[in-house]
């Protein structure tokens, strides 16, 4: 492994190079480590995030007849896109990540389960897609590892059309005090060993905690969301707290 420069938290400058060689270095083990640390929860909450696009409820339809077209930003190995095809088949989904080898990753499930899920390469804070070209957009886990979380968001509703939804998944600090102790104690002592055991790769793992302690709170992301053209924001904490799902409309129109 080439160990990332800074840490465990980079200066924003140096963001993008540490997070694209730290997950490039763990692509292969992320998903295994995922299920482990979440205790097999990881996957419940992506239904949860998915479900509130609203794809099978018209909740957010087209405006015109067709495939609904959503949108994955920060895809890394393709968990929360392949989520959109179970619960809508006909959804035209796309993937976008940073890291190319979280991409193969990704394309290696998809061709497994039959999906059909075009990815790109990009960056969350420079979405190659014209205005309004999706009807809804989701992410997971993705927020921490950008530079700029307004600038994210903005640049998620300049992709999706007015009245499309957004669905952002990711970790949040629990509010009960024994309770966040416990997770503060697991978060920083324990997710680090297994990380080491399962992956090999001490960074990432160290990063990660580091990284949810010094995030946004649920109610400053609704702030951020409101601010970058998301209207009629709400939130949902899951697993007593450790993650938080926002939900949000693209205004205009």
């Amino acid at each position: 492994m080439s160990k990332p420069e800074g840490g465990p938290l980079p200066p924003p400058e140096r963001k993008v190079a540490f997070v694209r060689q730290l997950f490039t270095d763990i692509a292969r083990r992320y998903d295994l480590m995922n299920r482990v640390m979440a205790l097999g929860r990881d996957q419940s909450w992506r239904r949860y995030a998915v479900s509130q696009l609203g794809l099978n409820s018209g909740g957010s339809p087209r405006p015109e007849d067709g495939p609904q077209r959503v949108l994955d930003v920060a895809s890394g190995t393709g968990d929360l896109a392949l989520e959109v095809l179970r619960q809508q088949p006909r959804a035209r989904v796309t993937g976008i990540d940073l890291v190319p080898d979280m991409l193969v990753v990704a394309q290696e499930k998809a061709d497994r389960a039959g999906a059909p899920l075009p990815l790109t390469a990009g960056d969350a804070l420079r979405l190659p897609f014209p205005d309004t070209s999706f009807d809804s957009v989701v992410t997971g886990f993705a927020l921490r590892n950008v530079a700029d979380i307004p600038a994210a968001f903005a640049e998620m509703a300049r992709v999706t059309r007015p009245g499309g939804r957004v669905a952002c998944l990711e970790f949040a600090r629990p509010t009960l005090p024994i309770f966040r102790q416990l997770y503060h104690f697991y978060l920083h002592h324990v997710v680090p060993i297994i990380g080491v055991l399962l992956t090999g790769q001490r960074t990432a793992y160290t990063y990660l905690p580091h990284s949810v302690a010094a995030f946004l709170s649920p109610d400053q992301i609704l702030v951020v969301m409101q601010r970058a053209g998301w209207q009629d924001v709400w939130y949902r904490r899951l697993m007593l707290g450790t993650v938080a799902v926002h939900v949000g409309v693209r205004g205009g129109g």
